[in-house]
């Protein structure tokens, strides 16, 4: 029997205000402001662009996921546990910070080019896997398959950072459930529906280029807004239509975790034990910190 197509609704919609954050970086930030604090599984958005002499230099992490998905230009990351490497245009790093790990990011600017932008998603980690040892999962552009659905010469390209579109697979595999992919419209009023997994899933999109029609609705959400989804019995997915030419976005869904969120800075935890136990770690250098007060990383220098 085939599966009736009943599309999500936005149920709230929240602007992301450009505010500076991190060394001279600029970010538009949705989940994880005042307006929308609270999002399970995810943690915070940012849209971000980094001018010269900006970045993130060292910091740590503990108890979640951390997203990076490139839209233009070339960031470079390295981290205490020796690894290191470049993001480039339209490439992502699924970085599972678990444990603990400390880590730069830095961008990379070339003449004539732009500065780097891109998302940085945190998605909390399931409870059960706070403690894993750190770990990567890194795409290059061309690594990361895309649906077509109107086929390869249409005018709807869905790249498939996690999860599954029409037919597509990605690779990378979270530590819960998290579908992610990155939506390009070359025309407008061209309409596709994406299947999301029917376990009540939180789905939200963030538009940076042009503007999107959702579900039934008649009227079309605007760049540099987070649109939060309805997550009903019985809807399938998300039906969306551009409505302009060169629209672009993300849709991004995830399973909800039962757990209370207990965050100070970059540590997420269960109980406020568990932060407290994390900052002693971090400062005595012990179970995942062990090069807290050691390490520098060679970009975070320069």
């Amino acid at each position: 029997m085939a599966v009736t197509s009943v599309s999500r609704s936005i149920v709230k919609q929240v602007l992301a205000v450009e505010t500076p954050e991190g060394a001279g970086a600029l970010v538009r930030r949705s989940i994880g402001s005042m307006t929308l604090r609270n999002l399970s599984p995810f943690l915070m958005l940012d849209h971000f662009q980094i001018s010269k002499g900006a970045g993130f230099p060292d910091h740590p992490h503990r108890g979640q996921a951390t997203v990076t998905y490139m839209l233009e230009g070339t960031s470079r990351h390295e981290d205490s546990a020796g690894h290191k490497g470049t993001i480039e245009t339209g490439g992502v790093q699924w970085m599972c910070a678990g444990k603990g790990i400390i880590h730069a990011e830095m961008p990379v600017h070339e003449e004539g080019l732009p500065d780097p932008r891109g998302m940085q998603l945190w998605i909390d980690l399931p409870k059960e896997y706070k403690m894993v040892d750190p770990s990567y999962q890194e795409l290059g552009p061309n690594e990361i398959p895309s649906a077509y659905p109107e086929g390869p010469e249409g005018s709807v390209k869905i790249k498939v950072v996690s999860g599954k579109s029409h037919g597509v697979e990605s690779p990378v595999r979270h530590l819960g459930g998290c579908w992610y992919f990155h939506l390009s419209f070359s025309e407008k009023g061209k309409t596709v529906f994406q299947e999301i997994p029917e376990l009540k899933w939180t789905a939200f999109i963030y538009i940076w280029k042009g503007s999107v029609i959702i579900g039934n609705s008649t009227m079309p959400a605007e760049s540099f807004h987070t649109l939060v989804l309805s997550a009903n019995e019985g809807e399938t997915g998300v039906q969306m239509t551009s409505g302009e030419d060169d629209t672009q976005f993300i849709l991004v869904a995830g399973e909800p975790l039962d757990q209370t969120v207990f965050q100070y800075g970059p540590f997420v935890m269960t109980t406020r034990e568990e932060i407290q136990k994390t900052l002693m770690d971090y400062q005595f250098g012990r179970n995942g910190f062990e090069k807290a007060h050691t390490w520098q990383s060679e970009i975070g220098k320069q």
